[in-house]
């Protein structure tokens, strides 16, 4: 059996306790090699001082092993994180492939060093590469990097999921490398999506960009290469989610906060600190509610979770500050000497905690203005109690948004309707929201995490050589 090798940006070596606060991609690995093991290849996220174009200084890839995992770990010098992450990755493509294309900043320096690094990736990794070995890559940190590999002699059968959306052909051609990067993305054996948009997006770009053909069993023919496209969307362990929600530790948080909301209702926001999440909007919606039900005052409390993001990135913090303001305005106008109505909390939780946080809460607000598939929505719904469940507000820009027909489907940036939605949540009887929470879970656990690798790597295993 061919091994498989996972690469991403960041390798953040987990296990047992710690993959309760661990992320989405990471958590998708995980489940992707440890049943049969493998190499999980990165950014160890270390930077180091070279000399100014000294190479020399870098070391090679670390590589150890923990139970079945195979870990190779590579260091970054400070000026290529700064082009290459800081710079390219979440300055230039993060926002661009988000329609944040006014947020967008095109740095000729950081494509080169964007390029440097992938090079860099392909070099460290090639010498760890068996020839039966069956790669997958992941994300827009590493798009090149099967052209690298390429040019470095690997033949292997290579593979690439995009865990960000795919913008429209208008939005995508604004990128002065947008055909650089689609000969990257045509050098893979199959490429996958989030969501069947998302494929359309990149056939569209493909036939009236670059003379390919694309048919609907997911064939494409493009740069002189012959690839499978298609949608696989990602899940959750729905089974983790589920007993993480009633573990000591989810109870024992959840009655600590329960004991402090005085028997009101929860509405709850998860997110990083991201302008692509729609915190700024949500907190205007709940304003909104706030404004135009009085009979609600005191009734319910808002808790925004947003874990700190791209801290030192410009545009984060002008979020940050933006966020804050809006949260003590809304408590300042609202608030009462024995009620809070809004608690922003600037900081990380682990999972386990957040699982019991979404299993008291009577309404899930999760709404970005652009999201690939958002697995904390996911999440809410498996951690809920099946005799008392919450209501899901989802964005209808939210990949999952598709799967989960028993969500209450919103347009983020339409305030008034967020309003309306959430006051419905709160008012849905048990019967309704039963209902709706039976017919979410039958969705997750049939699109779940190992559904997810097992289609996407059958696939890519039935690929042979390269087109």
């Amino acid at each position: 059996m061919a091994r498989l090798v996972v690469v991403s940006n960041r390798v953040t070596p987990i296990s047992g306790r710690q993959a309760a606060s661990a992320g989405g991609l990471a958590v998708g690995v995980l489940a992707a090699l440890r049943d049969s093991g493998g190499l999980w290849f990165g950014w160890s996220g270390e930077i180091i001082e070279t000399a100014r174009g000294d190479d020399a200084g870098v070391p090679p890839a670390r590589v150890f092993r923990t139970g079945k995992v195979t870990y190779g770990l590579i260091d970054l010098p400070e000026a290529e994180y700064e082009g290459f992450y800081a710079g390219f990755a979440n300055r230039t493509l993060w926002p661009l492939f988000h329609y944040r294309l006014d947020l967008t900043s095109f740095e000729h320096p950081w494509y080169a060093t964007y390029r440097k690094v992938n090079q860099r990736f392909a070099e460290a990794l090639r010498p760890l590469l068996k020839p039966d070995d069956v790669i997958w890559i992941h994300d827009y940190h590493l798009i090149p990097l099967a052209t690298e590999l390429r040019r470095a002699g690997c033949e292997n059968r290579m593979g690439f999921f995009l865990h960000i959306p795919f913008p429209a052909p208008e939005i995508y051609t604004s990128l002065p490398w947008h055909r650089q990067l689609a000969a990257d993305l045509c050098n893979y054996d199959v490429l996958g999506f989030q969501t069947a948009t998302d494929v359309r997006q990149f056939n569209n770009y493909v036939e009236l960009e670059i003379n390919g053909r694309a048919d609907r069993k997911g064939s494409v023919q493009a740069l002189g290469r012959n690839l499978h496209v298609d949608a696989y969307p990602i899940g959750i362990d729905v089974d983790d989610v589920t007993e993480m929600a009633v573990s000591p530790e989810a109870r024992r948080q959840a009655a600590r906060l329960g004991s402090s909301l005085a028997n009101r209702q929860l509405i709850i926001g998860v997110d990083r600190l991201d302008y692509t999440k729609g915190i700024v909007e949500r907190l205007r919606a709940f304003e909104m509610l706030l404004k135009a039900n009085a009979v609600l005052r005191r009734q319910v409390t808002f808790v925004q979770i947003s874990a700190p993001s791209r801290e030192l990135v410009p545009e984060y913090l002008e979020l940050r500050q933006q966020v804050e303001l809006l949260s003590g305005h809304i408590n300042g106008l609202y608030s009462e000497a024995d009620w809070v109505p809004l608690r922003y909390i600037n900081r990380s939780f682990t999972r386990r905690t957040l699982m019991g946080f979404f299993r008291l809460s009577r309404v899930g607000l999760v709404t970005p203005l652009r999201d690939g598939m958002n697995l904390v929505a996911m999440e809410y719904v498996a951690a809920q109690n099946a005799d008392d469940p919450g209501v899901l507000v989802i964005s209808r820009f939210a990949g999952c948004a598709q799967q989960l027909d028993g969500a209450l489907v919103v347009n983020p940036y339409d305030v008034h309707h967020v309003a309306d939605t959430l006051q419905a949540g709160l008012g849905m009887t048990l019967d309704e929201r039963q209902d709706r929470w039976q017919r979410m879970m039958q969705a997750i656990r049939k699109n779940d995490i190992i559904t997810w690798r097992d289609r996407f790597l059958a696939r890519l295993e039935n690929r042979v050589g390269v087109g």
